[in-house]
């Protein structure tokens, strides 16, 4: 898929409708979902958290944070995504936003895609960050990838996403996120 065709093939709200998240607590987050155009193949990029972390160590996620009070998500995503591995706003054509992403932890998160240039480099905040890599878009589009499963989590049995690649296993909110992107790109 080209880039051209992931703009056409989907529908996001954008930040402009989506105006402002007012916050009434602290379980509102913003990710984003950077997805990097090499011309001829799309990927998607995933940060893989810290080990020493108190929540979530070393689970692959996007970059993302609480919204902070007053501040619009999309400015969240894309400030966390450039304090997390050094990307600047600048760089992401933001496309919009997918549907809200509640968690198991009690947290609701609006995912922002972003479509961006290939990177020289990437500075990763070692202190949140351990690490990068890409998966080609492809491969969560095969619904052959696209697992679900049900697991008892805090006394109840909850539904979750997984997705894996490689020697890397994405689930969760992650995975789930990734798997709405899917469903809007059919």
């Amino acid at each position: 898929m080209l880039a051209s065709e992931f703009r056409q093939r989907f529908l996001l709200q954008t930040a402009a409708k989506a105006g402002a998240l007012a916050p009434t607590d602290k379980h509102q987050a913003a990710v984003l979902v950077p997805v990097i155009d090499y011309g001829n193949k799309l990927q998607v990029l995933f940060t893989q958290r810290a080990l020493h972390l108190r929540h979530h160590p070393g689970q692959i996620s996007f970059p993302g944070v609480r919204i902070e009070p007053g501040e619009q998500s999309h400015t969240a995503a894309l400030r966390e995504a450039h304090e997390e591995i050094g990307l600047a706003p600048d760089a992401v054509e933001l496309l919009g936003r997918l549907p809200l992403q509640s968690t198991s932890t009690g947290f609701t998160i609006e995912p922002w895609v972003g479509l961006l240039a290939p990177q020289r480099s990437w500075i990763l905040q070692a202190d949140e960050v351990a690490g990068i890599f890409e998966v080609p878009l492809t491969h969560f589009l095969q619904q052959e990838n696209r697992h679900q499963f049900s697991l008892p989590l805090r006394g109840k049995i909850q539904q979750l996403h997984a997705m894996p690649y490689q020697d890397k296993f994405i689930w969760g909110a992650t995975a789930a996120i990734l798997h709405r992107l899917c469903l809007q790109l059919a």
